[in-house]
């Protein structure tokens, strides 16, 4: 899942993916909080990957511009009228990066930004990376205390046939982490919360 937050071996995308249920609630909470369906609108990441094919799916036409380090888009002042940066970008709030966003979007245009929100069940299985994402939504964190950003949060779940089916994919994908949080299920399911960062370009 080369958009989402994890990259799994081949033999078990299709199976995570199919117990993954953020893929309805995405494309429907982005809509709410202002993606327009119709207007102008960059992915950054993937284009042809598994959450671009869900917001087409949705009817949100979006073209694909690749994360770079530092983020530089190759489109015109105020061509936009959003930007969504799936979870590979925008990594905590680098000025420059939102400067760049705010370049590219007409005033009063939307900046998305989705990461893992943290506390939850799936936390467990990120535990190298897991004090980073759950600073970020802090009120203290990058994204609240200074980068102009509100937060809205979808409580997805990852579901699975069985606890046995759960703890072997589980252990299958994620090694010691995911034995453990196999075993320490009570029914065969995940909680994952999903955060999405969303601000508005201020006007001249």
């Amino acid at each position: 899942m080369a958009d989402g937050a994890y990259v799994f071996a081949a033999p078990f995308v299709a199976r995570l993916r199919g117990a993954v249920d953020v893929d309805g609630k995405l494309p429907r909470a982005l809509v709410a909080l202002g993606l327009p369906p119709a207007g102008d609108v960059v992915l950054l990441g993937d284009g042809d990957g598994w959450q671009a094919a869900h917001l087409a799916a949705a009817g949100i036409a979006v073209r694909s511009e690749p994360v770079t380090e530092p983020l530089r888009l190759d489109l015109p002042d105020a061509s936009l009228d959003a930007v969504v940066s799936l979870w590979p970008g925008f990594r905590g709030v680098d000025p420059a990066a939102r400067a760049e966003a705010d370049r590219v979007l007409r005033p009063g245009g939307r900046l998305l930004v989705i990461h893992d929100y943290g506390r939850d069940d799936v936390s467990a299985l990120r535990a190298a990376d897991a004090p980073a994402y759950v600073s970020w939504s802090r009120r203290d964190g990058p994204y609240l205390r200074d980068g102009g950003f509100r937060i809205h949060v979808l409580h997805c779940f990852w579901t699975f046939a069985s606890l046995e089916e759960a703890a072997m994919i589980l252990g299958e994908a994620f090694g010691e982490r995911g034995v453990a949080a196999g075993a320490a299920l009570r029914r065969p399911r995940l909680s994952w919360n999903v955060a999405i960062y969303h601000r508005t370009r201020p006007g001249p």
